[in-house]
């Protein structure tokens, strides 16, 4: 089973400070058809103006992936870590049973365009943690890269869930696939650019939601960057 679900029937928030555009049911944009795909829960493209960003507000039992588009996002949080995250960078904070943070764009000339991802884990009450890494472009172009696995990698980093991660760069004639499970689901969410997955045409902010499925085949990109998830049923 195949469902696109287009960039324009997102649900959108501005606040003057944040543009968001919600993949899935978040804050005041609530869809009952769109609560969460597996263990998927949010996947948020957020702009945040310069000299902007979120006050210090608290999380738990979420693991929270944020992916540096342009821009850069300052992170601070009550376990001591004061990091910016940059273009090409992962960051993953598992809340566990109880962290606060604040994001900011300390930037006066540029805007920070980033996804917020969650992620239900598969152990409630842990101690919080943190881990950021560098995923170069190299890893990515032409193919899927795992970039968030329940095991550490060299080339990826740890979460507490049921979930693989992977990013790509494709343009022309390069192409990938991958094997699924079709006991489990899979989502693609396409950043930017074009490209074809399963037959079916992507543009940005384009998502796939596949089930029983047992293969994903991207290829006939265009300037893209991709993000597929491999999930629970």
């Amino acid at each position: 089973m195949l469902k696109l679900r287009k960039s324009q029937d997102r649900g959108y928030a501005d606040h003057g400070w944040l543009q968001s555009y919600h993949s899935f049911s978040f804050a005041d944009y609530q869809d009952r058809d769109f609560m969460g795909w597996g263990n998927l829960r949010v996947i948020n493209e957020d702009r945040i103006a310069a000299g902007k960003g979120f006050g210090t507000h608290g999380h738990r039992d979420m693991e929270i992936i944020s992916y540096v588009l342009s821009g850069e996002l300052a992170h601070q949080d009550s376990m001591g870590n004061v990091k910016g995250i940059v273009p090409g960078e992962v960051q993953r904070m598992s809340a566990g049973r109880g962290v606060t943070h604040a994001e900011f764009n300390h930037a006066l000339d540029q805007t920070t365009h980033f996804l917020q991802i969650w992620i239900t884990p598969k152990f409630n009450g842990i101690a919080p943690s943190y881990a950021q890494m560098l995923i170069p472009a190299a890893n990515k172009r032409g193919k899927l890269c795992k970039i968030a696995t329940p095991e550490s990698t060299e080339n990826s980093i740890s979460i507490n869930a049921d979930a693989l991660v992977y990013a790509g760069l494709f343009d022309g004639d390069e192409a990938a696939g991958l094997s699924l499970n079709p006991a489990r689901k899979a989502y693609v969410h396409l950043i930017v650019g074009t490209l074809e997955v399963n037959g079916e045409h992507l543009q940005a902010g384009d998502a796939l939601m596949l089930e029983h499925e047992t293969h994903l085949a991207l290829s006939n990109g265009k300037a893209a960057e991709v993000l597929v998830f491999d999930l629970t049923a």
